[in-house]
């Protein structure tokens, strides 16, 4: 499966944008998509997943003012970011894989497939 991020973009605090995800080729309802985050001189690091095309998952920094979702008839998963901080300026990858179980959603090497990265900035 390949997949191609977008929307990234400059915005000040207290901002918002939307990225999408589209995926490309073979995959099911139970892929499971999900979107990490690496800032300069950090870990990439989870952000939010769809597991299996079901339930969304978030981490603890963008409960609240972010939205994962996905349509599958447009193989096509979004984040809504509201309510951006500098604290979310970063590289944003999409992910999936067909494979995983609940445990390992929130750890980016247990993903097969990426995207190629869009950069959001917050300015404060």
């Amino acid at each position: 499966v390949q997949l191609q991020a977008s929307g990234g973009g400059l915005v000040q605090t207290g901002g918002s944008l939307r990225l999408s995800c589209v995926a490309s080729g073979r995959s099911t309802s139970m892929y499971t998509m999900g979107w990490f985050r690496q800032a300069p001189g950090k870990e990439r690091e989870f952000v939010a997943a769809v597991f299996r095309g079901r339930n969304p998952y978030y981490s603890d920094s963008v409960k609240g003012r972010f939205t994962i979702s996905r349509d599958n008839a447009k193989n096509t998963m979004y984040l809504q970011m509201n309510s951006l901080t500098p604290e979310d300026t970063a590289v944003y990858y999409c992910a999936g894989d067909s494979r995983l179980i609940l445990s390992s959603i929130f750890t980016w090497s247990n993903y097969d497939d990426w995207g190629q990265g869009t950069l959001v900035t917050v300015s404060s």
